[in-house]
């Protein structure tokens, strides 16, 4: 498997500067911005400042201060925005990784969504067979 970052997706060029966001929340290891087009009250994006292409590729590779800070920088995003369990009535979080999991930007995000019943993520395919 090979985690071939490119340094001219748009994440990167927003943590560039490159590129203007709404930030929620800018830390030492990650940075959380409003969604364009968002599909829920609530939508932040979460990124990593590092180079990851996915949440395998970060969990393996960043260091424990990279994976700390990310992990509560989502944290403090969801008491932020009224979501977390202890502010609110909750979220759904996502990350796509690769083409089956159509990922559209080759850096690590997660989506939090919330502010609405987010209903059934997956309907139950059929058995094949």
């Amino acid at each position: 498997m090979s985690y071939a970052y490119d340094d001219q997706n748009v994440f990167a060029k927003i943590l560039r500067g490159e590129i203007p966001n709404d930030t929620v929340l800018e830390t030492d290891h990650a940075l959380a911005f409003r969604d364009l087009h968002p599909q829920a009250p609530t939508h932040v994006l979460v990124i990593p400042k590092g180079a990851y292409v996915s949440f395998d590729h970060f969990a393996s590779e960043a260091s424990e201060a990279e994976v700390v800070d990310y992990t509560r920088a989502i944290a403090q995003v969801c008491r932020m925005e009224g979501v977390s369990l202890t502010a609110g009535e909750g979220f759904r979080m996502i990350s796509n990784a690769g083409h089956h999991g159509v990922q559209e930007v080759p850096h690590l995000h997660v989506h939090i969504l919330g502010g609405r019943p987010m209903g059934r993520m997956l309907a139950r395919v059929a058995d094949p067979q």
